[in-house]
């Protein structure tokens, strides 16, 4: 991955102070899947009357460390398949950007900052960005920040020109601006346009995004699509989102609330979100986290009828698919729904379902870069979970869990339901948002964990959503 800057003015070399990178002497940086080097291909080239350097950071990552996490590392890694991760700008290059220019994006520039302060003439250059499709929309995203747009596209394959044109690009854009701003819409920017995401997508990057946007973001025409890409349309986490831009743009104590123009994407978003019922959103939330978590080998513990397994066989990316469920009954529904009893050696191999529980210690929950639980804690009794716990982040200690359970708060929407009511006969307790968080951190902490948090379906301004969710990844 290639990313510069050129700067082209007098005293070029000033570049080198803002960057806190020596012109002279290339510099290397450690990353936690590769390394990162900064060096000037170009020092005061003179250019007629002007000079021009240019400052490059390369990034090198290994494939085998994205397929297989780092040496001695307990986790697994985050990619293991073949993709075009190593090769491509993604939010890895965005990292990096915040890693080795942090200080730059601040605008600290100790003696130079009368120069930090200023339009400077700036060009960038980003290699081999994804972009499906969306030409229009680099010049839509890049040109109201004050840059003339330029991309060089490419043919897929020579040897086969009917698979058409590259889904990558070369896009350079240049502006007088700031460089503190160049670097914090490049950093946003790249990530909306690959819309794959190495990190798990929460609350924090709602802040994030918030931060690096405060100063172009509100009043941006694209300010959906950008919102809505840089969150991977998480609803729950663009509606935040919005309330805060809406801020932003108060007048005299009014809130005007921000003009959402609609793209073709929000109204495929709209339309599919209204078509989707609670469990089916759960259940693609559930997807979503895994594929972005890069799981290939996937246990659904818990897995009743096979819902989730379904949707699971649907997706190439998981190659390994186990079903455990206590209720023998429910297995068999399952194999139904999957069509074992007729499936050929191949999918065979693929999925496996067995009989088990999961408050007992048993192997073969062991192996997996993820383990799902998926509506089913609150079916123990509480007494049982100290034991469900052991089971799951003791003995079988997958990388990733993700758990997902009613959010008890949301009750006070349904009208059939008294204060104290739960919303299934079976359920021995339903957590509030708080109890939950409270719950998944002190188990995160005593195994070794982080946990992140999300919300499922339509949200309540006062209650939160009817679904919380909570991704567990090891440290």
């Amino acid at each position: 991955m290639l990313f510069t800057i050129t700067y082209t003015g007098q005293n070029t070399t000033d570049l080198g102070y803002l960057l806190y990178k020596n012109p002279y002497r290339p510099q290397t940086f450690e990353l936690t899947y590769g390394k990162a080097y900064v060096f000037y291909p170009e020092v005061s080239k003179r250019i007629n009357t002007l000079e021009r350097t240019t400052v490059a950071l390369l990034l090198n990552i290994d494939p085998l460390d994205l397929a297989r996490g780092k040496t001695g590392s307990d986790s697994g890694g985050l990619f293991d398949y073949v993709n075009d991760r190593p090769y491509v700008s993604s939010s890895f290059m965005s990292t990096a950007i915040s890693k080795v220019f942090g200080t730059s994006m601040t605008g600290r520039a100790d003696s130079r900052q009368e120069l930090s302060d200023s339009p400077l003439d700036l060009t960038a250059n980003i290699a081999m960005l994804p972009c499906r499709g969306e030409l229009a929309k680099l010049n839509s995203v890049f040109e109201p920040l004050g840059y003339e747009v330029s991309y060089e596209t490419f043919i897929a394959d020579e040897k086969f020109p009917e698979w058409g044109e590259s889904k990558y690009v070369n896009l350079t854009i240049r502006g007088k601006v700031r460089l503190r701003d160049l670097l914090k819409h490049v950093y946003v920017l790249i990530p909306v346009f690959d819309r794959q995401k190495h990190y798990w997508v929460g609350t924090d990057e709602v802040e994030k995004l918030l931060r690096l946007g405060e100063d172009w973001l509100p009043n941006h025409p694209e300010k959906a699509y950008i919102t809505g890409r840089y969150l991977n349309r998480r609803k729950s986490l663009v509606n935040i989102a919005f309330e805060r831009l809406s801020a932003a743009n108060a007048v005299d104590g009014e809130i005007i609330p921000p003009e959402i123009p609609e793209t073709d994407d929000t109204e495929k978003t709209a339309k599919s979100e209204k078509k989707l019922n609670l469990n089916s959103q759960r259940l693609e939330s559930v997807i979503a986290a895994l594929k972005n978590c890069g799981a290939k080998s996937v246990i659904d513990i818990g897995c009743g009828e096979g819902n989730l397994l379904n949707l699971l066989m649907k997706d190439n990316q998981f190659t390994r698919i186990t079903g455990v469920d206590v209720s023998h009954t429910a297995l068999e529904r399952a194999s139904e729904k999957l069509k074992l009893y007729r499936a050929n050696e191949h999918i065979r191999e693929r999925i496996q379902i067995f009989q088990g529980s999961l408050t007992y210690k048993d192997s073969r929950f062991a192996g997996y870069d993820a383990a799902c639980v998926v509506e089913v804690i609150e079916h123990l009794d509480i007494s049982r979970l100290a034991a469900f716990e052991r089971v799951l982040f003791e003995f079988a200690k997958p990388p990733i869990v993700i758990i997902t359970t009613p959010n008890k708060e949301y009750n006070a929407n349904y009208k059939f339901l008294d204060e104290d009511d739960l919303r299934h006969g079976d359920h021995r307790f339903e957590w509030t948002r708080a109890k939950f968080k409270d719950w998944a951190n002190k188990t995160a902490e005593k195994f070794g964990y982080n946990a992140q948090f999300s919300e499922i379906g339509e949200v309540d301004e006062k209650y939160g959503a009817p679904t919380q969710m909570g991704v567990l990844k090891i440290i």
